[in-house]
């Protein structure tokens, strides 16, 4: 049974992820972590696909995946973006998984400040379209 590209994309960047920040940070993706989880954390958040259903002979489509990243120390914005731009070279490099072609098509990244903590926290926000290029069907 061939992998779907959404999970193979989405299985792809934990992986990378978590080989990349081993003994930096953690990596979580499903659920939120625990309370009392040190600061800094990355978080594999929403995650999406959308069809494109203009070739009969290919798979083609778009994957969304959004990452979070949040630190207990609002002044450490240098930080977060510093784990940003690691992300978003990963997902840059990114470019076959199980079968599939990849480019990276549209990213957005955004740090605000996140007070739903008695803690305040710095919350980075990076969204990356990656356009499916070909594969399995």
């Amino acid at each position: 049974m061939a992998i779907d590209p959404q999970q193979s994309m989405f299985t792809a960047l934990l992986l990378r992820l978590r080989e990349e920040y081993a003994r930096k940070m953690k990596v979580y993706d499903t659920f939120l972590p625990p309370k009392g989880t040190p600061y800094p954390f990355i978080y594999l958040a929403d995650n999406n696909m959308t069809d494109d259903n203009g070739n009969k002979t290919q798979l083609l489509g778009t994957v969304t995946q959004s990452f979070d990243v949040w630190h207990d120390d609002p002044l450490k914005r240098g930080t977060v973006s510093a784990i940003l731009a690691t992300i978003k070279s990963i997902c840059y490099d990114l470019q076959r998984t199980n079968g599939y072609a990849w480019m990276v098509d549209y990213v957005d990244q955004s740090i605000l400040p996140d007070n739903t903590t008695g803690t305040p926290l710095l919350h980075g926000r990076l969204t990356v379209t990656f356009r499916l290029l070909g594969g399995q069907e």
